[in-house]
């Protein structure tokens, strides 16, 4: 029994075009839902380590707050400034309608001192008491000292939430507690 060759080769191109247009396949669905449901940014600036770090991209869920509900400790992407439109990556200590203040870096919260695993570069400073309004959150970033967050800006509008992020691409890292 002798192999045809033209035969075999005409299968391999078949499997090949295949493999291909499914990478094309693949790479378009990822163009689109990067374009719709994801954003990339890369963080600049200290106010969030040791959780993120300066120069690390991560991967921020457009989505996240439509499926699910906004969360304390989450860390989420927030604009700032609307004339300016900036974007900043904090974390989430108090929802709307809950009463937050800050004594000697202790962050209370409805009378409650909230724990906070994830700090490892602290702050004493205090922060005077705030109620937030219902549709507000207070973000605040995990490096305390080095960190422009609602301590200058107030209660951040839920509006402001661009989304959660989810974990760093580069390099790969879980943004948990």
């Amino acid at each position: 029994m002798q192999s045809d060759p033209v035969a075999e080769r005409r299968i391999l191109l078949a499997r090949v075009r295949a493999a291909v247009w499914l990478g094309v396949q693949v790479l378009i669905l990822i163009a689109i839902c990067m374009a719709f449901f994801f954003r990339v940014p890369q963080v600049t600036g200290p106010s969030m380590m040791p959780t993120v770090s300066q120069g690390e991209l991560v991967l921020i869920s457009t989505l996240a707050y439509r499926v699910g509900p906004i969360q304390r400790g989450d860390v989420v992407a927030v604009e700032h400034n609307e004339a300016n439109a900036q974007t900043f990556l904090k974390r989430i200590v108090a929802l709307g309608g809950e009463r937050v203040r800050i004594e000697r870096g202790v962050v209370i919260v409805n009378g409650h001192a909230l724990a906070e695993p994830y700090i490892r570069l602290g702050d004493r400073r205090s922060f005077p008491e705030v109620d937030l309004p219902d549709d507000a959150v207070f973000v605040l970033g995990d490096n305390r000292s080095e960190s422009e967050d609602s301590r200058s800006w107030g209660p951040v509008p839920v509006r402001n939430i661009i989304g959660k992020a989810l974990f760093g691409l580069l390099p790969p890292k879980r943004l948990s507690q």
